[in-house]
């Protein structure tokens, strides 16, 4: 097939990667004629231009571009492309993006890979980066099976783990595990930072290892991409929290308290119930 990738970030860019080895012509499109350079020259495109009317004979379209201008850019890509063109995204809030966009587009299939990195751009692109990770998909009951069947036909190969379920569904579930925890890491980064006595910091920074690497990842990632979780699905990025900070508030009597025994059944619980998340 013949693939557009409007937005050559990591995500798009990792996508131009590995559809490209699946024998896939691939051309994308982006602001930067920079970006569209290092694209073909690190083989994340066959070729990339600043305008969306390289993508006019194109069979499917990833719409990578931060969610604030997904809808914006499918409309500027409506003149360009033909009716049985398939578009997609990777936006990580569906209910808004689908209500927004289906309407203006008969085939468009919303998407979400649940990869990442902490780095951004199309340097950060690698081979396999949605290999074993779920891949969402949240078509509606007017998405055409045929436009559903020809974006996974392209995803089946990458090795992902596919899901379909409803918009709203989709945001409830990954504010728990994905746009919660970035608040939640960003907050211990800047609880940290707020350390008043600078050897303290300073050691404290020295010291860091695995564990607040892994708790702060997130929370040290692209600022752009957590404000947009946070303002695009504000509801459930809010109900998350809320529930997050009762559990805190729980754990702080239970410290204050000295109810050791109640803290050390929270503790076991959590151990238990952690690998049915992963």
């Amino acid at each position: 097939m013949q693939i557009g990738i409007v937005g050559l970030g990591l995500i798009g860019g990792s996508l131009g990667l590995d559809l490209r080895s699946q024998g896939h012509t691939v051309l994308g499109v982006s602001r930067k004629f920079r970006t569209c350079e290092v694209a073909v020259a690190r083989g994340a495109v066959d070729a990339a231009e600043t305008d969306l009317s390289l993508l006019a004979d194109t069979d499917v379209i990833f719409v990578c571009t931060p969610i604030v201008h997904l809808a914006t850019t499918v409309q500027q890509l409506i003149p360009c492309i033909a009716p049985d063109t398939v578009l997609t995204d990777v936006g990580s809030v569906k209910a808004s993006i689908v209500k927004n966009i289906s309407p203006m587009w008969k085939n468009f299939v919303g998407g979400h890979p649940m990869a990442g990195t902490a780095e951004s751009g199309i340097e950060a692109a690698v081979h396999g980066l949605f290999a074993g990770n779920p891949y969402v998909l949240t078509p509606t009951e007017t998405t055409p099976q045929s436009a559903i069947e020809r974006v996974e036909s392209l995803l089946r190969p990458l090795q992902v783990k596919l899901f379909h379920c409803q918009p709203e569904d989709h945001d409830r579930a990954v504010a728990w595990i994905s746009h919660l925890p970035v608040m939640v890491s960003a907050s211990l980064i800047s609880a940290c930072l707020s350390e008043s006595d600078s050897t303290v910091l300073k050691l404290a920074q020295a010291l860091a290892s695995s564990g607040f690497r892994d708790t702060s990842r997130v929370g040290g990632g692209n600022p752009e991409l957590g404000m947009m979780m946070a303002q695009y699905n504000q509801p459930e990025v809010l109900r998350s929290l809320i529930a997050y900070r009762e559990q805190i508030n729980r754990m702080i009597a239970l410290i204050e308290q000295e109810r050791w025994m109640e803290l050390e059944a929270v503790l076991q619980r959590t151990q238990e119930a952690r690998s049915a998340f992963l």
